[in-house]
């Protein structure tokens, strides 16, 4: 006897790109965003490699955040550095038929902090992630292992200067699923004339 099984409904596809220039894919915003999430789901669509900046803080920075204490300009002006030069190693691997690029998630709260990382050899764009305080407290609540307390969001939220107006940005609601938040960044992305639909 056959047992037919009933397919559920599928899950949409994910949207694909290629850059047309060299680039460097800032996925930006508070904890509990999901720019890493975002972030590794726009590298796939665009076949780039990814990098979680948060991997690159140094031992001081991610002890002082496990405790609680906000980070300086001060711990952040190497670590923005660092994080710039690490995308550009990176896009510099990638074949030389596609245009050297690489995404990557950081926080880049201040546009101070986004003009460091404008200053390497690849265009940087940001795609915003953003929402209300306590959908973000929701999803900072459900993360396990992660050095960053939930007491740090509000820090952040006071310390963020919201990029839009300025040049280069794609901003994306955090209530979206995931295939619409990589569907918006695209069409965002493509709007700035740095990225091809596929």
């Amino acid at each position: 006897m056959t047992v037919s099984q009933e397919k559920g409904p599928e899950e949409p596809q994910m949207p694909r790109g290629r850059p047309v220039e060299k680039l460097l894919v800032v996925v930006m915003g508070v904890s509990g965003c999901g720019k890493s999430t975002l972030g590794a789901h726009i590298a796939s669509a665009l076949a780039l490699p990814f990098i979680d900046a948060d991997d690159l803080h140094p031992l001081e920075n991610v002890e002082k955040m496990s405790r609680g204490e906000p980070l300086t300009d001060d711990d952040r002006a190497p670590w923005l550095e660092r994080v710039r030069d690490a995308a550009a190693a990176a896009a510099a691997h990638i074949s030389a038929d596609r245009a050297s690029s690489t995404v990557v998630a950081c926080s880049a709260l201040k546009r101070a902090y986004r003009e460091v990382l404008r200053c390497g050899p690849l265009r940087a764009v940001f795609v915003h992630p953003h929402g209300a305080r306590d959908v973000l407290l929701s999803r900072m609540s459900a993360r396990k292992n992660h050095f960053m307390k939930e007491g740090m969001l509000d820090s952040q939220i006071k310390t963020l200067e919201d990029p839009t107006g300025e040049d280069d940005v794609v901003r994306v609601p955090v209530e979206a699923g995931m295939t619409e938040q990589v569907q918006i960044s695209l069409k965002g992305l493509e709007d700035l004339g740095v990225i091809r639909r596929m």
